[in-house]
């Protein structure tokens, strides 16, 4: 149970570097496609590239912020029958879950190395004006998601191990749907650490 916990620690540590590096590409592509529509409007001329670009950024941003997301346990998750149900049901449920996820998150992550690969072996390049080598932004995105198997694996055996236990307060912790009470109280306690405006 250490060696997941400091697991975990660790993952925690790279997906906070992660959310924050796709947060900034997501920004700089935000910035760069104004700075792109304002030039159009003003002088009508185009940089050229900005919706390439941006989309690159946002795929990439995307699957970089999938770790810090799934150890927060902020994806959607539809808990109408789940609130309604037992722990110990709900428990298996959230394992349940958790495997799904991972099952999904692998074949996705195989298929995008398979992608890289023949990008790679082709040097295959956007058929846009950038005329993008497709390795470039496909890396990153690579990268992202196997970030997020390295996060997801020691939660699931630290949530498989804790069911095992019979510790489902730690399978609802680390796996569990947040709660709309969960909810409240981490949006008060940020409140509450905001200081004022002078």
């Amino acid at each position: 149970m250490i060696l997941l916990d400091r697991w975990l620690g660790l993952a925690d540590r790279f997906s906070r570097y992660a959310i924050w590096f796709g947060g900034a590409l997501v920004l700089a592509s935000a910035i760069l496609v104004s700075v792109d529509v304002l030039i159009r409007k003003l002088f009508l001329i185009s940089m050229g590239g900005a919706d390439e670009l941006s989309g690159y950024a946002f795929a990439i941003g995307t699957t970089w912020a999938l770790a810090f997301t799934l150890l927060r346990r902020a994806n959607v998750r539809v808990d109408a029958l789940y609130t309604r149900l037992s722990q110990p049901v709900c428990a298996v449920l959230d394992i349940a879950a958790l495997i799904s996820l991972g099952l999904f998150i692998a074949l996705l992550t195989w298929q995008a190395w398979s992608v890289l690969d023949t990008s790679l072996a082709f040097d295959a390049r956007a058929t846009t004006p950038l005329a993008t080598p497709l390795w470039m932004p496909q890396i990153l995105w690579l990268l992202g998601l196997i970030l997020f198997m390295f996060t997801l694996i020691p939660l699931l055996l630290r949530a498989f191990f804790a069911l095992l236990g019979g510790d489902l307060a730690t399978v609802r912790r680390l796996a569990g749907a947040r709660t709309i009470e969960e909810d409240a109280a981490d949006e008060a306690a940020h409140t509450a650490s905001l200081k004022p405006l002078d």
